[in-house]
């Protein structure tokens, strides 16, 4: 649960991208432990601690720290490690949900379009984490989420009951991309699905994010993708590249909206 209706993480995280130079005001000394049970980049300034499974490693990691962030794919760890934790846990990623790098792309869609309550967002694709993420936060931010995706390939059932009025599953990718603000895609295997890779490019290519897909779009529609992106794939190189697109923006939101989130949980600004 990191979105909140206040919008204060995304406004900080604005001032924080636009005045980079300032830094991000955190106590001295402020440690943040990263676990990554699997092979990731590291961030610069943050601790690598790789540990196995909930248990011993866990209770000191939480007596070390200021923060905590695990990148997973087992969502259970991160609910398990913040039931027993005495600082705030990050999802920095699990099987159900993105929420850091959810709170990238509303940066950027504030910075372009302003506030992003009563828009329309057309997520294309897979109902992977990415999607859930959009699931929740179209409830908390009051938006409408048209989701497009294959049959079997659906978000969350747990997500969408939340979700109420807010979210509507279809199977027509043009049909959820009518008058969208906002278009998403991501990729069609995400991470320990590789071995699927081949099956999904088939059950997924109809809902490629093309010019077709854009043209059904409000005409000052924004494109994102969390990147990295196959292009021709998911989406092509005219959107991708295309006067539409803010993935670099987004991708750059990534480092600022992840300073503001340690601002606020540190901090409480």
């Amino acid at each position: 649960a990191m979105m909140m209706r206040s919008m204060t993480g995304i406004e900080v995280s604005g001032q924080v991208s636009h005045d980079p130079g300032d830094g991000v005001d955190l106590p001295a000394g402020a440690e943040v432990e990263a676990v990554f049970p699997f092979i990731a980049r590291l961030v610069p300034g943050v601790y690598f601690i790789s540990a196995e499974a909930i248990g011993a490693d866990d209770v000191v990691l939480h007596r070390l720290s200021d923060v905590v962030m695990i990148r997973t794919f087992a969502h259970d760890r991160v609910r398990r490690f913040a039931e027993h934790s005495r600082v705030p846990v990050i999802n920095g990623l699990s099987d159900l949900l993105h929420p850091c790098q959810l709170l990238a792309d509303l940066q950027t869609y504030f910075e372009h379009r302003g506030d992003i309550a009563g828009k329309r967002v057309a997520w294309i694709g897979d109902g992977n984490n990415m999607c859930n993420s959009y699931v929740e936060a179209a409830r908390q931010l009051d938006f409408s989420l048209n989701i497009a995706c294959p049959p079997g390939y659906e978000p969350s059932a747990e997500a969408l009951e939340t979700c109420g009025k807010h979210c509507s599953v279809m199977r027509d990718p043009m049909q959820a991309a009518q008058d969208a603000d906002l278009v998403v895609t991501d990729v069609w295997a995400s991470m320990g699905q590789e071995s699927e890779q081949a099956q999904r490019r088939d059950i997924f290519t109809p809902y490629q994010v093309n010019n077709a897909i854009m043209e059904q779009a409000a005409p000052d529609a924004v494109f994102m993708h969390c990147l990295p992106a196959h292009r021709e794939e998911e989406v092509t190189a005219s959107v991708i590249d295309g006067p539409h697109s803010v993935v670099w923006d987004e991708a750059e939101n990534r480092l600022h909206s992840q300073k503001a989130l340690l601002e606020f949980l540190l901090v409480g600004k």
